[in-house]
């Protein structure tokens, strides 16, 4: 029973995914101007106001620098939790091993 409504409440949550990312704007035909628009701009001015050679850069770290230090702080959070975690977890496994022998 428990795995019958495991299935049925992850597929139901899929499907409204499903749905979702499929009503999102350009797809099946739907126009998004604003990111038509955004992207245009984008291509047209990023060389001009950031001074570099690469678009992709240019976006990254000057139109989106604060999203991108954002991510980084997160993964460094991440990476600092895990090892934290697992440090502890790998001292008690020595632990067990020198005492053992």
């Amino acid at each position: 029973m428990k795995k019958i409504l495991t299935t049925s409440i992850f597929l139901l949550l899929f499907l409204v995914l499903a749905y979702n990312i499929l009503m999102m704007p350009g797809n099946l035909g739907v126009n998004a101007p604003s990111y038509n628009d955004t992207v245009t701009y984008y291509i047209e001015n990023a060389l001009r106001e950031t001074g570099s050679v690469n678009i992709i850069s240019a976006v990254i770290t000057d139109y989106r620098g604060f999203d991108t230090l954002g991510e980084t702080i997160v993964l460094f959070i991440a990476v600092v939790a895990v090892t934290s975690i697992l440090k502890p977890m790998h001292k008690r496994a020595s632990r067990k091993v020198k005492h053992h022998e």
